[in-house]
């Protein structure tokens, strides 16, 4: 009769497939009994490897059901917001809308506009609109939002009269006007349609000057803070959107949004994140291969795990349709496009997703692309399913579609990035003063805004299920027996190594996860378990420990790159150091639930990995009994490198360690070596709303090992 006592070699012996065979076993007379691989071999971890850029393959995989789909959505939805900036959604302070200088086109109109999106910074662009509709006449029309993207002169872009004479030569336009003024092309034919169109400048284009595109938003604090031009920008979508939807002769039920290049970027992120958007066109952008190349298009946390083609896909079951061309998007058709037409089937609606490939032409928004637009605007937003043919216009001379001029001049309060920022950054500390725990209501308000925010920078959670991908080994050393394998995610390429020791009176039900900066290894000395693990040995624990990313034998032969003209090109992609740990521990607390069984799991943090646990056990509600967390004096505040160990970006911007700590009421957790951390005043409020004052112990000295244990055992 098996009894509990073997429960731990019980799930790994029946596994015995994949045991690891030599040259990965070790024998006794090795120094370091938790080692796991030898002769020079490596896990199979594709963390140690180069981490992912923008111009990887960013495959979609359908889920299996609607439901499954639905779950996936609003986890990437809240990703989306979270790396943005907007988790929570800033409050929408007055427009204060600017119209004027309205020109009479013959069938469509043209005014100049500008509104502040916050307080001292500018939109501005032009609106279009049907010289049929007045105000005496009250009909309301479907409203489009138009992004110009990185054309260099943005909404007032004239290509020139050679690359005109290209683009005519080709087939690509039919007039020298719409070859050099194709981005007047868009606007006045929908006005001609019937739609009112509001045409914006991106941040550093056109009227928009305050702020140069690309700067002002690259430095550590805004990557702690999440302040990134492209959440800005965001931003500017957002209120723009708001700017269209409250006009007076624009129903705000059929609204739409189309844009190419960066414009088809902030297409498909304001599709995914704001509800109101009835039909969407994003231009030559969605695609598996490159993602986005401007600062603009990119922010930490945005594309871990996930790409440009499933964030199009939260649109679903939505109207949606793209283009593409010779350029990144040209395999859309083969590669992408029959996944999203997956997808909308299983909402009953493949009619209501399409894509088109023009590949005799380059990165472009041709008169081919822009008619497919029309087409599918008319039928989704206007009720015509009819082919539309775009007409001759006659451009405006760029200049004269300009906002700010004499009697117009721009906003004395308008601000440069720094002083922005300082407006972004005071609206965010209140909005987060806004939740401060103080009793159990606001603590749910707490937990729904920093909870649903850390998971998304940490990018994880507690996995239902992990893998064995090596292992397992077992040998004894000191007395105990020691098992030896590689743990990962079913849905990831990691591979921890990890070593669990057990002695003579472990019944299969309690285990600590002992986190050290130097690994398992920490585990023994000169052979022998060191005196807090043998005094957790003989109360009747088990012990597992992982070698975290960048920790023993899961250490990268060389320090994990960022990179340093802009984190987001990293960070945007992977997840940081710091964050990796924390999946890493998150992968070892899963394993003791679901494969050992455990009843209880304590984790203990020591050094640097002390923060670590902390994130961990917030993640890991419930599924953590105790935690004891040196908090090595540590802040987020003080982090001064983007490439820190300790980077997390976000973590300032919501609240830091003390709101991570807030997050574990009501377990039971032990934060000693807490001085200069500023953990006290948030942890204690969130304890005691939760109702469990006694359940946080808190201590300024770092606390010896064996009294660490003792509070954990007793």
């Amino acid at each position: 009769m098996m009894t509990r006592r073997d429960a731990l070699a019980l799930p790994l012996a029946s596994l015995g497939a994949l045991a690891i065979r030599p040259p990965f076993a070790i024998g006794l007379e090795d120094a370091d009994p938790t080692k796991v691989f030898t002769d020079g071999k490596t896990p199979p971890d594709a963390r140690l490897k180069a981490p992912k850029t923008l111009d990887d393959y960013f495959p979609f995989v359908v889920p299996k059901t609607k439901e499954a789909w639905e779950a996936r959505r609003t986890q990437v939805r809240e990703q989306v917001l979270v790396a943005n900036g907007l988790w929570p959604m800033p409050e929408k302070t007055p427009l204060n809308p600017v119209i004027h200088g309205r020109i009479n086109r013959g069938d469509h109109s043209i005014e100049k506009v500008s509104f502040a999106s916050l307080p001292g910074h500018y939109v501005s662009g032009n609106l279009y609109r049907p010289v049929t509709l007045d105000a005496s006449k009250p009909i309301k029309s479907p409203g489009v939002l138009f992004a110009h993207g990185h054309w260099v002169g943005g909404r007032f872009e004239d290509a020139g009269e050679k690359a005109a004479a290209a683009s005519v030569k080709s087939g690509g336009e039919s007039d020298m006007d719409r070859g050099r003024f194709f981005m007047q092309a868009i606007p006045v034919t929908l006005a001609r349609l019937g739609f009112v169109v509001f045409q914006y400048d991106m941040v550093g284009y056109a009227d928009s000057t305050a702020i140069p595109h690309r700067e002002g938003f690259k430095d550590v604090q805004a990557e702690l803070r999440l302040q990134s031009f492209m959440g800005l920008q965001t931003w500017n979508s957002v209120r723009a959107l708001d700017f269209l939807s409250t006009l007076w002769d624009v129903d705000p039920k059929r609204l739409g949004m189309t844009g190419a290049s960066g414009g088809g970027t902030q297409t498909f992120i304001l599709a995914a994140i704001d509800d109101r958007l009835a039909a969407a066109f994003p231009a030559v952008m969605v695609s598996t291969a490159m993602q986005g190349g401007c600062v603009c298009e990119n922010c930490s946390g945005l594309r871990v795990n996930t790409g440009n083609v499933e964030i199009a896909a939260m649109f679903a079951p939505k109207p949606l349709a793209m283009s593409a061309a010779n350029d990144w998007t040209k395999d859309l058709m083969t590669k992408g496009y029959p996944e999203l037409k997956e997808l909308y089937s299983l909402y009953g609606a493949a009619d209501k997703v399409a894509a088109k490939a023009w590949l005799e032409y380059g990165h472009q928004y041709n008169q081919h692309a822009r008619e497919f637009m029309y087409s599918w605007f008319s039928k989704h937003l206007l009720g015509k399913d009819v082919a539309v043919k775009e007409l001759t216009y006659k451009p405006v001379p760029p200049k004269e579609l300009s906002v700010f001029d004499a009697e117009h001049p721009r906003p004395k309060d308008e601000l440069n990035a720094p002083k922005l920022r300082a407006v972004m950054t005071k609206a965010s500390d209140d909005a987060l003063a806004q939740v401060f725990p103080k009793d159990a209501e606001t603590l749910k308000e707490f937990r729904r805004v920093v909870g649903t925010a850390l998971r998304a920078i940490v990018n994880d959670d507690l996995p239902k299920a992990i893998v064995l991908r090596q292992g397992p080994l077992e040998s004894k050393a000191d007395g105990l027996t020691i098992h030896r394998a590689v743990l990962g995610r079913t849905d990831e390429k990691d591979a921890v190594p990890s070593a669990g020791v057990i002695g003579p009176n472990w019944e299969g039900e309690r285990l600590v996860v002992w986190l050290n900066p130097k690994g398992k290894s920490s585990l023994f000395e000169n052979g022998k378990a060191i005196p807090a693990v043998k005094a957790l040995i003989d109360a009747g624990y088990a012990v597992v420990a992982p070698d975290v990313l960048g920790v023993g034998e899961l250490t990268p032969a060389k320090p994990f790159p960022v990179r340093t003209d802009f984190a987001g090109y990293t960070f945007g992609y992977n997840r940081s150091l710091l964050a990796n740990r924390v999946h890493d521990v998150l992968t070892l607390i899963a394993f003791g639930k679901s494969i050992l069984k455990a009843k209880t799991v304590h984790i203990v943090g020591w050094g640097e990995l002390g923060p670590v646990a902390v994130l961990a056990k917030a993640l890991a509600g419930d599924a953590v009994g105790k935690l004891a967390a040196d908090l090595n004096q540590f802040r987020f505040e003080t982090v001064k490198d983007t490439a820190d160990p300790m980077m997390l970006p976000g973590a300032v911007k919501y609240g830091g360690l003390p709101a991570f700590l807030a997050l574990c009421a009501p377990g039971e957790v032990l934060a000693h070596n807490h001085k200069g951390t500023a953990t006290g005043k948030l942890a204690k409020a969130a304890y005691d709303a939760a109702g469990a004052p006694g359940k946080l112990t808190r201590s300024d000295d770092k606390l010896d090992d064996l009294k660490v244990v003792e509070w954990l055992t007793k």
